[in-house]
């Protein structure tokens, strides 16, 4: 394996990389990096948490010239959470090089926004939309702009933000550098790209291998009338250190954070129709551990990444196998053992099927007893396979972790 000094990074970069304590580049970075710094177009096939930030950070920053005030990166990210995440780890890596990074998005205050832009930016990460609010305002120029990162391109799409993309792309430089990392590929971002990239590099990373090996599966079996009953049971059973609860849609994950408060469970709700201000806050108490259950739709949650994780739990199962796959690798995260746990009902049978042909293995199928019955778990069928950390339950005592 390559390591990061062998890619002829600048000293600096490599002395800030010491410095958070990373030595050796994960699988994107090894392949995409090299790439990038030759000036190549890459599309990454790539999802959340296999380094792919710092993949292509790393490389816009070793070509960036600090002299020039012109904005010469771009990258645009589908959610504020998203931007967030990647101007944090841009700036860290930034700091001994005196690039300045700017982060936009929306729920800021304008004003003190266009004021910033004022001054010496050379890298902007931001959301489409308000991007293109200052774009319009004549408060941004991105015709100097000859390094662009699309991340997330296939839930850019999924939000609708495909044609806002397309402007932003048209006010870039036509000697730019493109670079499309997304976790899919469907036929509207294999469009984008035959479009606006030039001859490509294509690096697939995969995470099912990873999957497999890092994180225990199981559905339970059960019905919509029965869905809220049972995970509550499965939170009293399981009593994870932090987990998060995906639902299909806005409107669910609301009802559900209410049930959840309701029934004495310390959750959160983590939507698009909240405010930047209650989002970043949800956000902060589930990164500190002051909320256990995060209830969030998959466009909220895209790029979410919180060491600790210990459970993920599909409330609505996802209807393919990559988003399974993106869904559950929030957890079994630098070796630990995490626990996906599926609910499934009847109608939910063909997707089931779907990601189970996708990860190419059959999950461990349990149902749920009545809790009168007194009994925790599950099945006849898994009772040979029971999760020794259920018996914490009687003996009153946590598990270690």
């Amino acid at each position: 394996m390559a390591d990061f000094k062998s890619m002829q990074l600048h000293p600096l970069l490599l002395e800030s990389l010491r410095n958070q304590g990373i030595h050796q580049p994960t699988q994107v970075q090894e392949q995409v990096i090299p790439l990038l710094l030759e000036g190549a177009d890459v599309i990454a096939k790539s999802q959340t948490g296999t380094g792919k930030t710092m993949a292509f950070a790393l490389p816009i920053l070793q070509r960036i010239d600090p002299e020039l005030e012109s904005v010469q990166a771009l990258i645009v990210a589908p959610t504020r959470e998203l931007a967030i995440q990647v101007a944090e780890e841009v700036r860290k890596l930034s700091e001994p090089l005196g690039i300045d990074v700017l982060s936009v998005y929306g729920g800021q205050d304008v004003v003190a926004q266009i004021h910033k832009l004022g001054g010496s930016i050379q890298i902007i990460i931001a959301t489409p939309g308000r991007l293109l609010d200052h774009v319009r305002r004549g408060t941004v120029d991105l015709s100097e702009t000859t390094m662009l990162v699309l991340d997330e391109a296939d839930q850019m799409l999924h939000i609708g933000f495909l044609e806002d993309v397309e402007e932003i792309i048209s006010q870039t430089s036509n000697e730019r550098q493109t670079m499309l990392f997304s976790a899919t590929m469907p036929p509207e971002i294999v469009k984008l790209a035959e479009t606006y990239m030039k001859d490509p590099k294509e690096i697939s990373i995969r995470k099912q291998e990873i999957t497999v090996k890092e994180i225990r599966q199981r559905v339970i079996e059960t019905t919509d009338r029965s869905k809220q009953d049972d995970l509550k049971q499965l939170l009293r059973i399981h009593r994870p250190y932090l987990a998060i609860i995906f639902c299909r849609t806005k409107r669910r994950v609301s009802k559900l954070y209410e049930a959840l408060l309701d029934a004495g469970f310390n959750a959160d709700e983590l939507h698009g129709d909240l405010s930047q201000a209650k989002r970043e806050a949800a956000m902060q108490r589930f990164r500190q551990g002051e909320t256990r259950f995060l209830i969030a739709t998959d466009v909220a949650a895209r790029g979410l990444d919180v060491e600790g994780v210990t459970h993920v739990i599909n409330y609505d199962i996802p209807q393919d196998a990559e988003s399974y796959i993106h869904r559950i690798g929030r957890t079994g995260r630098a070796g630990s053992k995490g626990l996906a746990i599926t609910l499934v009902a009847q109608k939910d049978r063909k997707y089931l099927e779907l990601i189970e042909k996708g990860i190419h293995q059959s999950i461990q199928k349990q149902v749920l007893e009545k809790p009168e019955r007194k009994k925790e778990i599950i099945s006849s069928e898994s009772k040979k396979n029971q999760n020794p950390r259920k018996s914490y339950r009687s003996s009153g005592k946590r598990p270690r972790r």
